[in-house]
């Protein structure tokens, strides 16, 4: 059976990066980010996002931007968001990986917090500072510095003690470092069996 692999880190850890290497190389990857895009242009899903959050649904179109101020704000409601989202964003990424037919990476940003890594056979972890997370996160999604470290007190806490059997990837330099990084990786990876 191919081995399914997943890519987590905290926000503005460089994910997107080593997942986008490791796509160069010529591994399928795949993105929960993208398939949560997918459902947003979905009726259905729509549908189920306004019954559960109606404030975020003025003149009954969604406000992405109101609903993400009110998750992270409000833990109920971003419970209640994961509730509905991962169990939908989860069973569109396991028919992808299994169509794949061969090892594959996947990028999951709330790997821990979903408590689904059963469905993986092997994790990598992108480990980077709290301040260069949070600033790379204020820069890509355009709020302020105190926002993005609100939002990393709500996810996993990756400078504290972190799960064992992990593989880690230490974001600490420029590209061409966090490059040679996941390249050095990946004979690691061949070594346990995870990658043919």
């Amino acid at each position: 059976m191919p081995n399914k692999i997943a890519v987590t880190g905290g926000i503005g850890s460089g994910k997107s990066t080593v997942c986008r290497i490791l796509q160069e190389q010529g591994y399928p990857v795949f993105s929960c980010d993208e398939i949560n895009r997918a459902l947003w242009q979905e009726k259905d899903y729509l549908d189920g996002l306004r019954t559960r959050f109606p404030s975020c649904f003025p003149d009954g179109k969604p406000d992405k931007k109101a609903l993400s101020a009110l998750v992270f704000s409000d833990r109920k409601a971003l419970e209640r968001l994961n509730a509905y989202a991962h169990p939908r964003i989860y069973a569109r990424l396991k028919e992808q990986m299994e169509r794949a037919g061969r090892d594959c990476f996947a990028e999951v940003p709330l790997l821990f917090e979903s408590g689904m890594t059963e469905l993986f056979d092997g994790v990598v972890v992108v480990l980077r500072s709290k301040e260069e997370r949070m600033r790379s996160a204020a820069e890509r999604d355009g709020i302020t510095l105190q926002e993005a470290e609100e939002r990393i007190a709500k996810q996993f806490d990756y400078d504290g003690k972190l799960p064992r059997g992990c593989f880690f990837v230490r974001n600490d330099g420029d590209e061409a470092s966090l490059s040679a990084k996941t390249l050095a990786l990946l004979p690691l990876l061949k070594e346990k069996k995870l990658l043919a």
